[in-house]
């Protein structure tokens, strides 16, 4: 069963990378590479999961998933977190945050396909 997948993403090859992988399992997939627009996106888009890098330019994808969290349209959609820089406590901070799920990047695709499927009840 094909599901809606936002994959959030400021780094044009791993969003390519995210998308590509997701659609070559059938999903259909909304790229966004813009923090600001991410709310709007879901809210119209209205995904089954949404992929959140948490090191994005301008707003922290820490903050977004806070937001996200708060929104009565969004509260229910898991979020799987992807960062580069998985410092001590970074884990923590963003599951407090309301992410479902935490991946550290360089991401394999195996462990992201199984956090996704996981999430997505598949």
């Amino acid at each position: 069963m094909a599901k809606r997948i936002l994959v959030v993403e400021d780094n044009d090859l791993n969003r390519k990378l995210f998308c590509d992988v997701l659609r070559a399992k059938g999903h259909e997939v909304l790229p966004c590479d813009d923090g600001s627009k991410v709310i709007g996106a879901a809210q119209d888009f209205a995904p089954d999961l949404v992929i959140m890098d948490i090191q994005l330019p301008n707003i922290s994808g820490v903050d977004l998933i806070t937001a996200m969290k708060k929104d009565a349209t969004l509260v229910t959609i898991p979020v799987l977190a992807v960062t580069a820089y998985a410092g001590k406590g970074d884990e923590e901070r963003i599951r407090d945050a309301g992410a479902a799920d935490y991946l550290s990047k360089p991401v394999s695709i195996g462990p992201f396909m199984a956090a996704v499927n996981a999430l997505i009840g598949e």
